[in-house]
């Protein structure tokens, strides 16, 4: 029988790092994951996207320098070297989080894991391995204490001819599309939120008619009104198609139907969310508490049964990469007994497409729902001296929500390049809760895109 300290369940950034950071608190622990160290964020989702878009934007600047005194001749984008490239990143992260996970001595335990119950020896685990008849009595494991980070999965909605559509290949989710073997001449992206539109942006950029469907009357989900109409704007002059405000009701053997249209594609991209994935691990063993398929979880990321956590796209809050990161300092600080809790009032959300758009804290929208007396500062990026530099004709935006009574920045979105870079500062504002006049006495390097956000403080 193998024990430990602590058994994480999930190697994605929640994991991975809370493994990290157990064992250079002293802790033994085991990390179990089932497929790829470092979880969808590494392996089909943050670290791909991001390779595929930054070579769409290079792309895109040889075709469009002109502007910019920049001309070039027989310009064309391989894909298949796109998709190479995007694996050797891939590969290069994971070895890198297998590297640092062996030299702090945890257990990587490559099999996935179902939590068997509770004994004297503590929680149990069993590793499930494909093959099942190597298993035995090695592959038990107990712990004094549980990390839930088993991450998220697809949601496939249930529309009539999905099956079908998805053994066919015509239909795949955010994870085949990442290494479909060539760009699809008519590509139908269901779901306008973050996923589906950094798709739709890559695929437009090296050549598909693209069209956006999305059951809501606006993109980009949360974000600011404002700047999702932005971004849309920004997207159709790519030649991005947006059908908003219904919903895809059937898959045929060559597209879609939405309400008594046909649209036809050589490719559907079905992007409409995530869902916590708890099934098959066994938390109802132990009685793990859920609501909606999702870990419930308090500020120190600790659930209804004592010595279990939860972390990451589990516990359902906010699905980010970065969230979870946090969140598995904060499950593993109160293992260790040092004072700590989760924050969530001040996570900064990006959209990667180009260009980028940024938010965090209170929006216009929801600083209205929840009654805050705030006024909105709005100014184009191009009061930014190098935003004017480096965007011929660009439209970006800076939108401060200062509340009122407090005279503090409660939120921050921006769209243009370099916004998700931006939106660190603009979170740490948000974070800290410094008066105005106190944001207004720091300095800003010029000439940085950056400095929009103190242009917008002083703006009337």
């Amino acid at each position: 029988m193998n024990h430990f300290d602590l058994i994480i369940i999930g190697g994605g950034p929640a994991g991975y790092l809370a493994a990290e950071r157990a064992a250079e608190g002293g802790f033994s622990v085991a990390l179990f994951e089932r497929r790829s160290l470092g979880g969808v964020c590494l392996n089909e989702g943050c670290i791909p996207t991001k390779s595929l878009l930054y070579s769409a934007k290079l792309y895109s600047g040889a075709l469009h320098g002109e502007a910019y005194g920049v001309r070039a001749e027989g310009i064309s984008i391989d894909h298949a070297q796109v998709i190479k490239r995007k694996n050797e990143v891939i590969s290069m992260l994971v070895s890198g989080v297998r590297y640092a996970l062996k030299s702090k001595k945890v257990t990587v335990v490559e099999a996935a894991a179902e939590i068997t119950g509770k004994s004297a020896d503590g929680f149990t685990v069993k590793a499930i391995r494909s093959d099942e008849a190597a298993s035995g009595a090695e592959d038990i494991y107990t712990a004094d204490r549980l990390l839930i980070a088993t991450g998220s999965s697809v949601i496939v909605p249930p529309i009539r001819g999905m099956a079908e559509g998805i053994k066919s290949g015509l239909v795949v989710t955010s994870r085949e599309i990442l290494d479909i073997p060539k760009v699809p001449k008519k590509l139908i992206v269901v779901g306008g939120g973050v996923i589906g539109l950094e798709m739709a942006d890559y695929f437009a950029t090296v050549g598909s008619e693209v069209v956006v469907i999305e059951m809501l009357d606006k993109i980009a989900g949360p974000f600011d009104a404002e700047l999702s109409a932005n971004l849309q704007k920004n997207m159709e002059a790519k030649g991005v198609v947006f059908r908003l405000g219904g919903g895809v009701t059937e898959i045929t053997a060559s597209g879609v139907v939405v309400g008594t249209e046909s649209i036809e594609a050589d490719t559907v991209l079905v992007s409409i969310g995530r869902r916590p994935a708890t099934e098959r691990a066994g938390i109802e063993s132990i009685g793990v508490h859920t609501e909606k398929g999702a870990v419930v979880t308090d500020a120190h990321m600790c659930t209804n049964i004592p010595g279990v956590y939860a972390a990451g796209d589990v516990n359902g809050k906010l699905m980010l990469a970065h969230t979870a990161y946090r969140e598995a300092e904060v499950a593993v600080n109160h293992m260790l007994g040092k004072a700590d809790h989760m924050r969530y009032d001040a996570i900064p959300s990006v959209i990667y497409t180009y260009p980028e758009v940024a938010s965090v804290g209170e929006t216009a929208e929801t600083a209205a729902e929840k009654g805050l007396r705030v006024r909105v500062k709005t100014l184009p990026m191009n009061y930014a001296g190098r935003y004017v530099a480096e965007n011929e004709k660009g439209n970006g935006l800076c939108k401060l929500i200062v509340d009122e009574s407090a005279n503090r920045v409660v939120g921050v979105q921006l769209i243009g390049n370099y916004a998700s870079e931006i939106i660190l500062s603009a979170g740490i504002m948000t974070d800290l809760g410094l008066p105005v006049g106190t944001l207004k006495e720091l300095v800003f390097p010029h000439p940085t895109v950056g400095e929009i956000i103190r242009e917008t403080l002083f703006a009337e």
